[in-house]
């Protein structure tokens, strides 16, 4: 019951907090531009030769790219948005205010990681099928598999935030704030360079994406939701940046839920044996 309290008082406390709003409003404002982005762009088509057929695959590579973009604002705003509520009341001690009360400190972490757990995701439906919408309203097009998409990003987020979590009972908000963004920048890079593997069958540069996503696989859960939303033609088309050139499997996907728990058990042992 306790962390349930606590994962409630934390959500409230989040919702308070500008930095939510600001995410809220640099979310609204990407659905804007993506929509009026869609709209110009069947607009032009509907004055030229284009063939109705590629039409839609131009319109769904414009919502895979809205996508991605929607992926990259949820991960890196649950990580700042989350990664002041452990290290910041550690360091200006706000955390014995809760820690002195009849809660054990696994259920003080827990609760407030279950609490950005649930602003993860609101914001994730929000921003991810928002766009999902204005694509099929305005262009037309659709997703292969969207519910699948959306777990698979919001699943992204979720690790992300276990990782700030971790970070945070070891170190200061801005050093595990650096950490995590580094991580997820790594992981980007190597993603990208296992990408290109496939176009020059490069063996060696497949190798440094395989590590990168065994050290932070955020990437490589992104790259399976794009193969799950995206149409078979577009995977199949080797110039195209979502092309089904390194494909995460189901043993990767794996793997990122065993990485998010082992971060989350860390976090939970170093918060409950750490001096406040």
């Amino acid at each position: 019951m306790g962390v349930w309290i606590m994962a409630g008082i934390t959500f409230r406390e989040a919702a308070r907090k500008k930095i939510l709003w600001t995410a809220l409003l640099a979310g609204a404002a990407f659905l804007l531009v993506f929509g009026i982005g869609l709209r110009f762009q069947v607009g032009d088509f509907r004055n030229s030769a284009v063939p109705p057929f590629l039409r839609y695959q131009v319109i769904s590579a414009m919502l895979m790219i809205g996508l991605y973009t929607v992926d990259l604002l949820a991960v890196v705003m649950t990580t700042l948005t989350s990664v002041d509520t452990i290290s910041g009341e550690i360091t200006s001690g706000t955390i014995h205010a809760i820690a002195t009360k009849p809660l054990a400190r696994w259920q003080i972490l827990i609760g407030k990681w279950l609490g950005f757990v649930a602003m993860a995701g609101v914001y994730v439906a929000i921003m991810f099928w928002g766009a999902i919408a204005e694509g099929f309203f305005i262009g037309g097009v659709m997703a292969q598999h969207p519910v699948r998409g959306a777990l698979l990003v919001f699943l992204e987020c979720v690790m992300a935030l276990s990782v700030t979590f971790m970070f945070g009972t070891w170190f200061s908000t801005l050093t595990s704030g650096v950490i995590t963004l580094g991580l997820l920048g790594v992981a980007f890079l190597g993603g990208w360079l296992e990408q290109m593997s496939g176009f020059t069958e490069g063996s060696r540069l497949a190798m440094v994406g395989i590590i990168s996503s065994l050290v932070m696989p955020s990437e490589a859960i992104w790259r399976r939701a794009a193969f799950e939303m995206e149409s078979p033609l577009a995977g199949s088309l080797q110039f195209s940046p979502f092309a089904d050139v390194s494909i995460p499997s189901g043993a990767m996907i794996f793997y990122a839920c065993a990485y998010l728990l082992i971060a989350l058990t860390i976090a939970v042992y170093h918060f409950r044996e750490r001096d406040l």
